[in-house]
């Protein structure tokens, strides 16, 4: 299992291609020396700002005050640490490239788009020959644009399986999700599966049966085109097995690894490496971990599929060429073989690092032995219109609320004409805004309009009913590239509000009706 371990790792990388090799490049400051420079330029204090996962922020202090006490070219580095996941941190970089961190980590299907946008500092000479020689070549590869390096490998995990409670969950029941199903149904407990919450996990059922949603983006990071299939015959087979669990009284739409020690407490949850120390501590003895489940439709068997890819850390491209080493030198550190490893022992994130990739522990960690037996399930997670996420979501909660196989159709349908409006958008639409979120009965699957004012200002056309705790953005032309604010609008009391978005500070507000 070791030597498998090791070649999957190997070989899995080479699979997360970069879709934005044609990219344009971003002017950066500091040139080819970013990162090279010597002790005599670099000595000083330098007030940053970082974006990590919550979960890394107590681990990235220590290791930056570590950078602080060992680095020989007498850096100093003064940081303002912010809890902003990869997943968020590229929009709220695009969306104010100033006001954003000047370190910060992101999901690798996000570099074109943060290259397009001036967001990331090349790589100098002498460190992206380093990052590449010590870093698998697929996650050096996702990092790319042309022959230029633009960030920094950070993990070689970004997958997802099956955790399960043993206890509730028979062995020879873990590769039937029918089997599985029943098991949790018997029992009381929850099957926690975020169909309805992310296109990331309902692809799975897609890719199980051979479907693929391929994006072509220009070498201005404009999407052109998508050579998507969910809607065929091969879709409904997927609609059919997906169905299967949105069906069943156990189905909880979450990720979540706390959702073992909820309520009600799921048996299964599909998550990835990330939550593996919280399950550990919930399930204890009873901590199952493997690849997916396969389905079945008319006698024949489908291995679920899912999304693989890597997380990366970029620099944005900073007016003082010294600052802009200094942080490039951070960054070498924060990405370096002893901090990948650290951030293993403490957040069970698979290194991508080929040195840390070769350590016992790593090799015998079960959730990545578990990312293993998945990944000849897995397709690369290239890059993705924005828009995507919303489309590929909706179709779940309809594939939920069909009754037959005409509704079945009729929600991939559906699907396929959202996807081909995202390329006959008028300019009309392209250029106003909306409201998008959990409100008015809606989850983020449902476009509000909003009315340009004399003042410039954008006003929802209808009032919310909200509660407290409600969230939502305003986005710009039915997509995630320019959406307000940063993180979620949170209402804080019960009522019923106009959204006023004024683009010119940028400020979202509610307004009494």
């Amino acid at each position: 299992m070791k030597k498998l371990l090791a070649l999957f790792l190997a070989l899995c990388m080479c699979l997360c291609v970069f879709a934005g090799c044609g990219a344009k490049k971003t002017d950066d400051p500091a040139g080819d020396d970013a990162g090279d420079a010597g002790e005599t330029t670099l000595a000083g204090t330098y007030k940053i700002k970082v974006w990590v996962a919550e979960n890394a922020v107590d681990l990235t202090t220590k290791q930056i005050k570590d950078f602080n006490d060992s680095n020989e070219d007498g850096i100093v580095i003064e940081a303002t640490i912010e809890p902003v996941g990869e997943g968020d941190a590229a929009t709220s970089m695009t969306t104010d490239i100033e006001a954003g961190a000047d370190l910060y980590c992101f999901a690798q299907d996000q570099a074109a788009r943060l290259i397009q946008s001036g967001a990331l500092s090349k790589l100098g000479v002498a460190a992206a020959e380093k990052v590449s020689a010590d870093n698998a070549s697929g996650v050096v590869a996702a990092a790319k644009s042309g022959d230029d390096l633009y960030a920094y490998p950070l993990t070689a995990d970004n997958g997802y399986f099956m955790y399960y409670d043993k206890s509730v969950v028979k062995e020879e029941s873990i590769d039937s999700l029918e089997a599985i199903i029943a098991d949790c149904e018997a029992a009381g407990k929850n099957f926690s599966y975020e169909l309805e919450g992310s296109a990331w996990y309902t692809a799975s059922f897609f890719f199980a049966t051979g479907c693929h949603s391929d994006w072509t983006v220009d070498n201005d990071g404009a999407f052109t085109a998508v050579d998507d299939d969910f809607n065929s015959a091969n879709g409904l087979i997927a609609a059919k097995g997906m169905q299967k669990l949105l069906a069943s009284d156990c189905y909880n739409n979450s990720s979540a690894g706390a959702d073992f020690a909820a309520a009600i407490p799921s048996a299964v949850v599909i998550s990835g490496t990330w939550d593996y120390e919280t399950v550990k501590g919930i399930l204890g003895d009873n901590l199952g971990v493997t690849d997916l489940p396969s389905f079945n439709v008319d006698g024949k068997d489908y291995h679920l599929g899912s999304f693989n890819g890597c997380k990366l850390m970029g620099v944005k491209p900073q007016a003082d060429a010294k600052k802009a080493a200094a942080i490039h030198k951070l960054a070498q550190y924060l990405t370096s073989e002893k901090a990948q490893m650290e951030r293993f022992d403490t957040l069970s994130w698979g290194p991508a690092n080929l040195k840390a990739q070769q350590a016992e522990k790593v090799q015998e960690s079960p959730a990545l032995v578990a990312l293993l037996a998945q990944a000849p399930y897995s397709v690369p997670q290239g890059q993705i219109h924005g828009s995507w996420w919303d489309i590929g979501k909706a179709v779940a909660t309809n594939i939920k609320a069909a009754t037959d196989d005409a509704g079945l159709q009729a929600a991939l349908d559906t699907y396929k004409t959202a996807i081909d409006g995202l390329f006959s958008l008028s300019e009309e639409v392209k250029n106003a805004y909306t409201v998008i979120g959990a409100v008015n009965g809606s989850n983020w699957d449902k476009d509000f309009e909003m009315v340009k004012g004399d003042d410039g200002k954008w006003t929802s056309k209808d009032a919310f009913e909200l509660k407290a705790g409600d969230e939502f953005k305003v986005r710009q032309g039915l997509n995630w590239d320019v959406a307000y604010p940063a993180d979620n609008f949170k209402v804080e009391a019960d009522g019923t509000y106009y959204i006023v978005f004024d683009p010119a500070a940028e400020t979202v507000e509610l307004v009494a009706a």
